[in-house]
């Protein structure tokens, strides 16, 4: 296996963003995306650390807390451990887009704080989105990177994902890098 840690984006990835708001804001609100918690059990069974980074601008706008941010991510964390693919760690940048801040994708410094933290190098981690924003910023990073169809990932491979491997969902790119084809 090439990758021993995958930085994954949470919205689009590995849940549906609701209508409206687009916010989850409830832990209620949670759905996972079909194929996300197999994708995470298969990378957990192969010994592969998972982050997940994600942009949360509500919490900058007001339209949510950061302690209703925090239940959404129990409840996230929870499930992704009792289907057997526990997440090692989680960032969040909650910081609206107009306040600049070098943590929000597409700046890198995200994905660079949960590199750095794993303490595995930059050749053996693989940013996993389904925005141009993810790939944007796992370039800034000095990462690969690899785009699923969920979210917003169908729209994205149209537009700017070319040269990045695509996958249907995470648990068809899991089982790539389980197998050594990514």
């Amino acid at each position: 296996m090439r990758y021993r840690h995958l930085i994954l984006d949470r919205d689009g990835v590995l849940n549906g963003e609701p209508p409206g708001s687009g916010y989850v804001a409830a832990p209620e609100d949670f759905r996972w995306l079909p194929g996300a918690l197999e994708g995470l059990a298969r990378l957990r069974r192969a010994g592969i650390r998972l982050s997940v980074a994600t942009n949360q601008a509500g919490v900058g706008r007001g339209l949510m807390s950061l302690e209703q941010l925090e239940a959404v991510h129990a409840r996230m964390l929870a499930e992704a451990a009792a289907g057997g693919g526990a997440l090692d760690a989680l960032f969040v940048c909650p910081h609206a887009p107009e306040a600049g801040c070098p943590c929000r994708k597409p700046a890198p410094g995200l994905l660079e704080t949960a590199r750095a933290q794993s303490g595995i190098l930059a050749s053996e981690t693989l940013v996993v989105g389904d925005d141009s924003r993810d790939l944007e910023a796992a370039a800034r990073a000095g990462l690969a990177a690899a785009l699923v169809r969920t979210g917003k990932g169908r729209e994205t491979e149209k537009r700017t994902a070319r040269g990045v491997p695509v996958y249907d969902d995470l648990a068809a790119l899991a089982r790539a890098v389980v197998a050594g084809n990514l």
